[in-house]
């Protein structure tokens, strides 16, 4: 049943929701503004058929109850139910963010790799939050995630499939084309964390190289991809286009320029995690990459991006080239590196350093704790300022050691050393 603008709908503890115009629909539903207790929002009205109807509704109730599993989920707030049918409502998406299709349909783009690695890592930790709350995303696809391309925030939206462990979705959802891991599409298990790993890598790789990871020579040659041809290619077959030791599906010359473009741009470390995700992790779960370990990855990625000072977008990975020049004619001798555990953060202009870098066992990677400057009066003079409230202490080559408070600067050289907090680089 469609809901027409201004009907009310009844909710729990003596709340409703009045309905405005449609925002847009899909398989399962339409989704409407409405407003609760006059505040704006958006209610998800199912027109669909369900196989096991009070069993999805309990799973949705029961998702309501535990609560979102952090800020960036549109999570299920309130059940909506009348005599003819049923839905939720859910905070409104604000209208700067845009939908991951738009993204890699090229319609919007990101300002710079740092932002889109810092979407990423949002996504990632997303992931995160959801697995360590014992859920699964069951429907996890280009649909799902909402971007913020100027800052790299993001949401994420149909969360009322999100099921408990690995059991089966009671919608019947088990995922989208693509997306699955290659035992959901050969019909095996049912949906899990491993299997959302599996989809994370893929929701990765189109977001840095814009392209499907299994969809080359393969695909193309394919007279009509019909459901047999796609269970070949994402679940009984599949070939990632670089797998080092099968050739069979590269990427189809003037067909497929993303990734022929793309892929050589990124640095080594971060080509292997996607080797390994889709060849060993396709047919053994436990050789997937977990959130975690991407978390990491990214960071380690973001910590190899250099840019040029001068404010201009040129963007180049440090480990993939021999000498520093950028397209506006600047050029510099590689910097040095701040050895930092399992980081090393190329001390750059503008560079800086993060939570996760200078706080020991800490993984925050938005909370920026430092910065490399240059000094205005000698420009060849480096340095790290000090902007987070801890007390830091570095030792030159030769000589005593010396206290740094917040806003004072340590000297960028050969051989100095630095005590970020209780962690010595």
């Amino acid at each position: 049943m469609e809901l027409k603008e201004g009907t009310v709908i009844n909710l729990e503890n003596g709340l409703s929701a009045e309905t405005g115009k449609e925002i847009g629909r899909g398989g399962q539903g339409i989704v409407y503004h409405v407003k609760v207790g006059g505040k704006p929002g958006a209610l998800k009205w199912y027109t669909c058929k369900f196989a096991d109807e009070k069993a999805f509704k309990k799973n949705l109730e029961k998702n309501i109850a535990s609560g979102s599993p952090d800020g960036r989920f549109l999570w299920p707030l309130h059940m909506a139910e009348e005599e003819d049918g049923f839905g939720y409502v859910m905070n409104l998406r604000p209208k700067e963010f845009f939908g991951f299709s738009d993204i890699l349909n090229n319609k919007v783009k990101f300002p710079s790799i740092e932002t889109a690695i810092k979407s990423a890592l949002n996504i990632v930790s997303s992931f995160g939050s959801l697995h360590r709350k014992g859920f699964s995303y069951q429907d996890l696809n280009d649909g799902n995630f909402f971007i913020k391309v100027n800052s790299g925030d993001v949401l994420i939206c149909d969360n009322d499939n999100v099921t408990g462990g690995a059991q089966k979705n009671p919608g019947n959802i088990g995922g989208k084309p693509g997306y699955m891991a290659p035992e959901i599409v050969r019909g095996e298990t049912h949906p899990s964390a491993n299997t959302d790993y599996h989809s994370l890598a893929v929701i990765l790789f189109k977001l840095f190289i814009r392209h499907d990871p299994f969809m080359g020579e393969a695909y193309v040659k394919s007279v009509c991809i019909t459901e047999q041809r796609e269970l070949e290619l994402y679940g009984t077959q599949p070939v990632f286009i670089f797998d080092p030791k099968n050739n069979s599906n590269r990427p189809a010359p003037g067909v497929h320029s993303n990734p022929i473009q793309l892929w050589p741009a990124f640095p080594g470390f971060f080509q292997e995690a996607f080797i390994k995700s889709f060849g060993e992790g396709l047919n053994n779960p436990d050789r997937r990459l977990t959130e975690g370990e991407w978390a990491k990855l990214l960071i380690r990625l973001r910590d190899d991006l250099l840019f040029c000072s001068c404010g201009g977008r040129d963007e180049i990975f440090l480990s993939r080239i021999k000498s520093i020049k950028f397209n506006c004619g600047h050029s510099f001798s590689c910097p040095y590196c701040l050895e930092i555990g399992r980081y090393g953060v190329p001390l750059f202009p503008g560079k800086k350093l993060y939570a996760c870098h200078t706080v020991a066992g800490n993984n925050d990677y938005e909370t920026v704790t430092g910065e490399v400057i240059v000094n205005r009066n000698n420009p060849s003079l480096w340095g790290v300022k000090n902007l987070s409230k801890d007390l830091w202490f570095f030792t030159p080559p030769e000589g005593e050691g010396k206290a740094v408070e917040s806003g004072a600067v340590i000297p960028v050289g050969q051989g100095v050393t630095v005590k970020f907090n209780n962690i010595r680089r």
